[in-house]
């Protein structure tokens, strides 16, 4: 007997094959419609942002180059005033600007009714006990005045409201002066960055490393001025003693000579502040001095003495 053998049937239908065929359809249309916008980010680390420079403008500019600038500007600037801080100098002020000049509208028109003539007096024959005459023409002379001064009351307002407006060349003369004012401000304001440290020492200072360098800047002072004494002083006898603040910089040079009290004589006034002159540049400050202050005051009586010899007291 033969038995036929029949396939068996397949488990997966047309359904399942139409679902799968559906699945794949979609999932290619989203790759390519979302591929199209997929963009390839760059994670590398954001670079460091540039150093910046502040550069500060400045209102005047010196000749001398300061030796250790805590600012930069246009221009060079050495420091001063009265501040212990490195302080930045004030910029200049920027220009006023000119106000829009003002467009007044006419005033309007305000129509003034003429005052009414007085209405004509009926002159009635005076009974035995009127006035006289002279009293009734009194009388209506002031009637008239008192009404021409009412009316006149009632036009004044009308001419009031028309007041001339401001002209372009006024404002103009407004904006210059206020830009005058402006310069007159900026040019009183603060033109330093940080103030130089300033030492003051006299004859009587006790602190060993002033009395020190005073005492090698004297020698030297009187050592240029004898063999620099001045000819006038010699030819007539001069004699006298007068008083000098000497500021000197840290490196030794020269900043600034002031007669304090002249000896009466100009001839030796002007020989003291010669010889200091020529004696410079001096020695510069030591460390000690140096961290202390910039510029260094000495304040001294200089004799000139009979026999033509030059002495600090």
């Amino acid at each position: 007997m033969n038995t036929a053998v029949l396939p068996r049937p397949s488990p997966i239908t047309a359904a399942d094959r139409l679902g799968l065929t559906v699945f794949f359809a979609a999932v290619l249309h989203a790759i390519l419609i979302l591929g199209i916008s997929i963009h390839h980010l760059d994670f590398t680390p954001l670079q460091t942002a540039p150093q910046t420079l502040e550069i500060t403008l400045v209102t005047r500019a010196s000749e001398k180059k300061p030796e250790q600038a805590d600012f930069l500007a246009q221009a060079h600037q050495e420091g001063g005033g009265n501040v212990e801080a490195a302080t930045p100098p004030p910029s200049p002020p920027p220009p006023p600007s000119l106000p829009a000049p003002e467009i007044s509208a006419p005033a309007p028109e305000v129509a003034v009714a003429p005052p009414k003539p007085p209405k004509p007096q009926i002159e009635e024959a005076p009974p035995e006990s009127a006035p006289p005459p002279k009293k009734q023409a009194a009388s209506k002379a002031k009637k008239e005045v008192m009404t021409q001064r009412k009316s006149a009351q009632h036009t004044a307002p009308a001419s009031e409201q028309a007041a001339p407006p401001t002209s372009a060349a006024q404002l103009i003369g407004r904006s210059m002066e206020i830009a005058s004012l402006s310069a007159q401000v900026n040019d009183s304001m603060q033109t330093y960055a940080q103030r130089p440290r300033q030492k003051f020492i006299s004859a009587k200072t006790q602190e060993y490393k002033y009395a020190a360098y005073m005492e090698a800047w004297r020698i030297k002072v009187e050592r240029i001025g004898n063999l620099n004494y001045p000819d006038e002083a010699k030819r007539h006898n001069l004699s006298g003693s007068l008083i000098l603040d000497v500021a000197i910089n840290a490196n030794g040079t020269l900043n600034s000579i002031t007669l304090r009290r002249p000896s009466g004589e100009k001839i030796l006034d002007e020989a003291a502040m010669r010889i200091v002159k020529l004696a410079a540049p001096y020695a510069p400050f030591p460390d000690e001095i140096r961290k202390e202050t910039d510029i260094l005051h000495i304040t001294r009586t200089w004799q000139f003495l009979p026999g033509n010899r030059l002495s600090g007291k």
